[in-house]
C-alpha cells in the first residue's frame, strides 16, 4: 500500500472543516496474497452471528442516520469533490468528441447500493439517473434523491441485470436498466460490512461502471454487529480498508484503488485568552469558547473512511 507524498486528494473551494478527503494509501497488486481473479475468503470469513432472513431484520423502516452529522458532512463533501471532477472530465470528453460540453453532456448517473431514505448526495451536481437498491420499500420511497429504486436483497441475489420493475419511485413506468456501462458512480454507504456475497457484487460494480467511472465505498466503525460478517468484526480500521481494497482487487482490474480518510486531521484548540483579557473584553472569551467548541466537535465523533476504485478509461482521462 503506497502512501502519498501529499495527503490531499483534491482541492475544494468549500470553507467547511470537512471539505477535503485525505489519501491514506493506494493499493497495489502486491499488497494482496492472490492475483486478480482468485478469491482469498471462505465461508467462515463471511459468516454472521445472525444468519436469519435479512428481510425480517429490515422489514421495519428505520428513518435514522447511522453516522453522526460531522461524518455525513464529510461524506457529502467527498462526493462533491469527486463528482465535480467527474463532471469536468465528462465535459472535456464531450468537447473532444464534438459536443457542446455543457451540463446536459455531463450528467452523472449514480447507483446507490444498500440504499435507504437518504443518499447523502451533494446539491449542485448535474444528475441523470439516481438508482437505489435497498431492502425496505418505505425507506427507498422516501428518498427524494432517487429517480428509481429496486427492492432487492443483495445477499440473496447479488446480480443486477435488467428487469422490469414495479418499484420505481419516479412517476414513469419505465423499466430499470442495468446493462453494462450504465453508471458513472456506484456508491455504498456504511453497508459493505453486511455483504455476504461481496465477490459477485463487486464484479457487478465493475460491469455496471462506464470507463473512467468510480466506485465509492464508505464506512465508519458503527454497525449492526449481528449482521456484519465475521472478518469485519475482527478487523481494525486499517484492516477494514484492506478488506474493501481486496474486494476490488480480487474481482476485476481497476485503474486505481485507494483508501481515504474523509474526516479532517485533528486540529489544535486555540490558546485561551487570559482572565484579565476576558475581563477587559468579554467578547474575546465568547469568541474563544465558540471556536474551541467548534474545534472539539470537529475532532470528535464518528470516523469516516472510503475506498475508491476507478475503472480504466478508454481515453486515459484522469478522474481526480
Amino acid at each position: 500500500c503506497v502512501s502519498p507524498m501529499s495527503t490531499s486528494t483534491s482541492t475544494s473551494t468549500s470553507s467547511s472543516l470537512f471539505a477535503n478527503a485525505k489519501q491514506i494509501c493506494e493499493f497495489e497488486a502486491g499488497d494482496f496474497p492472490l492475483p486478480t481473479g482468485e478469491w482469498a475468503y471462505d465461508e467462515a470469513d463471511l459468516r454472521r452471528l445472525d444468519e436469519s432472513d435479512d428481510n425480517r431484520f429490515y422489514d421495519v423502516p428505520r428513518f435514522v442516520t447511522h453516522i453522526d452529522d460531522a461524518a455525513i458532512e464529510a461524506l457529502t463533501n467527498f462526493y462533491r469533490q469527486e463528482m465535480t471532477n467527474l463532471v469536468a472530465m465528462k465535459k472535456r470528453k464531450s468537447k473532444k468528441n464534438g459536443g457542446g460540453g455543457g451540463n446536459d453532456d455531463a450528467k452523472i448517473d449514480v447507483l446507490d447500493l444498500c440504499s435507504s431514505w437518504i443518499s447523502h448526495l451533494p446539491d449542485g451536481i448535474p444528475y441523470g439517473r439516481v438508482v437505489g437498491i435497498g431492502m425496505n420499500r418505505d425507506e427507498l420511497a422516501a428518498n427524494t434523491q432517487l429517480t428509481e429504486f429496486r427492492v432487492q436483497d443483495l445477499n440473496q441475489n447479488p446480480y443486477l441485470r435488467s428487469e422490469e420493475s414495479s418499484s420505481s419511485s419516479s412517476s414513469s413506468s419505465s423499466s430499470l436498466s442495468f446493462d453494462d456501462s450504465s453508471f458513472d458512480v456506484v456508491c455504498n454507504v456504511v453497508s459493505v460490512d453486511y455483504l455476504t456475497k461481496p465477490r459477485e457484487i463487486f464484479q457487478e460494480t465493475h460491469r455496471l461502471l462506464r470507463p473512467g467511472g468510480m466506485a465509492l465505498i464508505s464506512f465508519s466503525n458503527r454497525c449492526f454487529p449481528t449482521k456484519a460478517v465475521s472478518m469485519w468484526l475482527q478487523a481494525d480500521d486499517i484492516g477494514r480498508m484492506s478488506i474493501v481494497g481486496s474486494y476490488f482487487h480480487y474481482t476485476a482490474k481497476w485503474k486505481s484503488i485507494e483508501a481515504l480518510n474523509l474526516k479532517p486531521p485533528i486540529r489544535d484548540i486555540p490558546e485561551r485568552p487570559s482572565f484579565q483579557d476576558m475581563f477587559q473584553n468579554p467578547a474575546k472569551g465568547f469568541a474563544w469558547m465558540n471556536t474551541a467548541a467548534a474545534v472539539q466537535k470537529a475532532n470528535s465523533g464518528d470516523p469516516m473512511f472510503a475506498v475508491k476504485a476507478v475503472k480504466d478509461d478508454d481515453d486515459e482521462e484522469e478522474t481526480s
